[in-house]
C-alpha cells in the first residue's frame, strides 16, 4: 500500500467522519480554553500548530487506564512495545522514531534515564493515579526543549490541589491475584496549596514468556508510588511551587534462551527500579504581568538493579540537574516574546555530559485567528559541539468549524553517556568511537480539524512526514556508531459522533510508512494502528465505555512478523453515593491471544473490580 494511496483513502474516510465522529467531553471541546503547557508559550489548543494529543485525567478515569502507557497508546501515531505485563520493559514511540527518540517530562523536567542504552524512558512503571494530563507533541520539539526531542515529546502533569481539604482513597483487586490501592489529601486556601497521595499495586502476573510456548512460572510485580505537590502565594503575585514523585518497583521477568521464540523462556530473574524526579519553580510577574519571569531547578534520578537467582548480575545508575529560565513577554495583543537559557548536568556510571541552552520563540498574530509562532535554539555539548534547532508553525481558525495547522521543525540528539563511552572488546576496540555524532531529523505536518454547529460531530486529519539522519546503532566494526538513514509517513485520523446525550462513539486510526535507508521497514513498528471508544452516560448513577484497539502485523527483528491483533476492553461505574463510587474493568473480552514484542505473552481474559471514596 503507497503512502499516496493511503493518503487518497484516508482523506475521503476523514470527509467521511461525521458517520464515525467522536464523542468528545466537554472540557476537550473548548479548545481555546486548553492550555498546551509542552508549547512552552501557554498557548491553547487552537493557537498550537503543531499536532498535539490530550489525553485528560477524565479520559484515563473512564477508560480504566491503571498505567500511562496504556492512556499513551490511545493517541493517534504512537506505538506502544512492552516485553510482557506487569513490568516488562515498555517503549513509546511516535510516528516510527526510536523510543530513545521520545522525549518524557513530568511537571516540566526530563526523566529520561541517563543509564539506559540510548537514553529512552521506560512507561512499565508510571501509575496514573497522580497524573492530571498528558499532552502527546509530535514530530521534532528540540528548538522548545532540547535534546531527545528529536521524534516528539510526552508532557506529563500530575494532579494540581483543589479548593478546600479534601482526598480520596480506592482499592480494586482482580485477575493474577492482583491488588492495587491508594489514597490521597490536598487543599487551598489563599496563602497556598498542596497534595500527597501514595499508590501501590501488587500482583502475581503472568510468566513474561509467553505461556503458549510451554512458559507456567507466573512473573510477579509490585511497586509503590509517592507524590507530593505544594505551592505558596507571595506578594505581589510571585508564586513559588514543588513537585516530588518517587516510584519503586520490583518486576520478575523471564531469562534469555537461544533456542525459544524470542530467545526468552521461564527464568528466576528479577528487576528492581528506583525513580526520583521533582522541581522547584519561582514565577515572578513585572510590568503589570505583561513579563512573567520562571525560574526553575529540576532533578530526576533512576537507580536499577537486576538479580539472576537471587545473586545480583547487573547495576546502573543516573541521574539529571535541570537549571532554567524563562522570560516570557506579552508585547500586546499580537506579539509574544518568549526567551530563555537551560543548563542540564546528566550523570551516569561514573560518567558525565553537559548541555547549555539558549531559545528565543516569537508568537504572532497579524488577526484574531491566525496564531504564526518561530522559534531557534542552539545547544551547546561538551563533546560534541554545538547544534541549532528551528521551527515554526501556524494555526488559523478559517471558520467557527474548521481549524487549519501546519508545522516545520528540526530536531537532534546528543549521544548517550552509554553510546559513548562504550568500548566493544568483543569487536577488538580498545576505547570508544571518537567519531559519534547526534542524531538529527526534520519534519512537517499538515492537519485540518472540523466541527460541526451543533457539536455533536468532529472529524480531524493530519499529513506529516520526517526524515531522520545520523541514527546510532551497534556496529561490530565500531561499537555505536551513526549507520541509519530512517523515512517515516503518514496520516492521522480522528472523528466522532455524539448520538444523544448519554451515547457517543469515538475513533482514531494511524498509516505510518516508516522505513530505513535501503527501503527496509522498521521493525516493532505497525503500518495500520487505531482505537474505537463507545462511551455511555445515560442519566442515573451507572456510566461506562467500550474500548477496541487495533494494531496491526508489524516486522521483527529476526526477519518474521508478528500477527495484527484486536482487543476489547470493557469498564463501568456505578455512583453508590456521591461520595462512593463503584468501578469494575474487563479487559481482552475475547480473550484474544497476541503478542507486542516477540516471545513476549500479554494477558487473556481478566478483570478487576473496585471501590473509590472521595472525601
Amino acid at each position: 500500500m503507497s503512502f499516496k494511496t493511503a493518503l487518497l483513502g484516508m482523506t475521503i474516510l476523514a470527509m467521511a467522519a461525521p458517520a464515525l465522529a467522536q464523542a468528545i467531553d466537554t472540557e476537550e471541546t473548548k479548545l481555546d480554553t486548553v492550555i498546551v503547557s509542552g508549547s512552552r508559550l501557554d498557548q491553547t489548543a487552537t493557537e498550537v500548530g503543531s499536532s498535539v494529543s490530550i489525553i485528560s485525567a477524565e479520559t484515563i478515569d473512564k477508560l480504566g487506564f491503571d498505567f500511562a502507557l496504556d492512556a499513551i497508546a490511545s493517541a493517534p501515531g504512537v506505538t506502544i512495545n512492552q516485553s510482557g505485563s506487569f513490568g516488562g520493559n515498555a517503549t513509546v514511540r511516535i510516528r516510527g522514531a526510536s523510543s530513545d527518540q521520545t522525549l518524557v517530562l513530568m511537571d516540566g523536567v526530563p526523566i529520561n534515564d541517563p543509564s539506559g542504552t540510548g537514553g529512552g524512558y521506560n512507561f512499565a512503571y508510571l501509575d496514573t493515579e497522580n497524573i492530571e494530563r498528558i499532552e502527546v507533541l509530535k514530530g521534532p520539539q528540540s528548538t522548545l526543549w532540547g535534546s531527545d526531542a528529536i521524534g516528539g515529546v510526552v508532557a506529563i502533569t500530575t494532579k494540581r490541589p483543589e479548593d478546600g481539604l479534601g482526598g480520596s482513597a480506592f482499592g480494586e483487586y482482580g485477575s493474577f491475584n492482583t491488588f492495587r490501592g491508594g489514597a490521597s489529601i490536598g487543599g487551598a486556601n489563599d496563602t497556598g496549596d498542596f497534595r500527597i497521595a501514595a499508590t501501590g499495586m501488587t500482583t502475581d502476573g503472568i510468566s513474561k514468556a509467553d505461556e503458549a510456548n510451554g512458559n507456567t512460572e507466573k512473573d510477579g510485580y509490585d511497586s509503590t508510588t509517592l507524590s507530593a505537590r505544594g505551592g505558596l502565594n507571595l506578594p505581589s503575585q510571585m508564586r513559588l511551587d514543588g513537585t516530588l514523585l518517587y516510584s519503586d518497583a520490583t518486576s520478575e521477568y523471564d531469562s534469555y534462551s537461544g533456542g525459544a521464540q524470542g530467545s526468552t523462556a521461564d527464568g528466576d530473574e528479577s528487576t528492581e527500579s528506583d525513580s526520583l524526579s521533582g522541581n522547584l519553580s519561582l514565577k515572578v510577574p513585572l510590568f503589570d504581568d505583561r513579563l512573567e519571569n520562571l525560574f526553575v531547578v529540576g532533578y530526576s534520578d533512576i537507580t536499577r538493579k537486576n538479580f539472576t537467582d537471587g545473586a545480583q548480575s547487573y547495576a546502573a545508575e543516573g541521574d539529571r540537574a535541570v537549571y532554567r529560565y524563562q522570560g516570557t513577554f506579552t508585547v500586546n495583543a499580537a506579539n509574544k516574546l518568549a526567551f530563555g537559557a537551560e543548563r542540564e548536568d546528566t550523570t551516569a556510571n561514573d560518567s558525565d555530559s553537559t548541555i547549555d541552552g539558549l531559545f528565543a520563540l516569537y508568537e504572532y498574530k497579524p488577526v484574531e485567528k491566525l496564531t504564526l509562532t518561530g522559534g531557534v535554539r542552539v545547544d551547546d555539548t561538551d563533546t560534541f559541539g554545538s547544534k541549532t534547532t528551528g521551527r515554526v508553525a501556524a494555526a488559523y481558525s478559517a471558520t467557527d468549524q474548521v481549524l487549519l495547522r501546519a508545522s516545520w521543525g528540526q530536531g537532534f540528539k546528543a549521544p548517550s553517556i552509554f553510546q559513548s563511552t562504550y568500548v566493544c572488546s568483543f569487536c577488538g576496540l580498545t576505547e570508544p568511537n571518537a567519531n559519534l555524532k547526534p542524531e538529527t531529523s526534520e519534519a512537517y505536518d499538515l492537519g485540518v480539524e472540523w466541527n460541526s454547529l451543533d457539536g455533536r460531530a468532529q472529524a480531524g486529519a493530519t499529513v506529516f512526514h520526517q526524515e531522520t539522519e545520523n541514527m546510532i546503532d551497534f556496529s561490530y566494526t565500531a561499537g555505536y556508531d551513526n549507520i541509519a538513514f530512517v523515512t517515516s509517513e503518514g496520516i492521522e485520523l480522528t472523528g466522532g459522533y455524539q448520538f444523544t446525550n448519554w451515547l457517543g462513539v469515538s475513533a482514531n486510526y494511524a498509516y505510518i510508512d516508516a522505513e530505513d535507508g535501503n527501503g527496509n521497514a522498521l521493525v516493532r513498528m505497525p503500518e495500520h494502528s487505531g482505537d474505537v471508544t463507545v462511551s455511555l452516560d445515560p442519566d442515573g448513577p451507572l456510566s461506562g465505555a467500550v474500548l477496541v484497539r487495533y494494531n496491526g502485523e508489524e516486522p521483527n527483528s529476526s526477519g518474521g512478523t508478528l500477527d495484527s491483533w484486536t482487543r476489547v476492553d470493557l469498564t463501568g461505574r456505578y455512583d453508590l453515593t456521591d461520595s462512593v463510587e463503584l468501578f469494575a474493568r474487563i479487559e481482552n473480552l475475547f480473550d484474544e491471544h497476541y503478542q507486542e514484542v516477540l516471545g513476549y505473552g500479554t494477558p487473556g481474559l481478566s478483570g478487576s473490580v473496585g471501590l473509590r471514596l472521595r472525601y
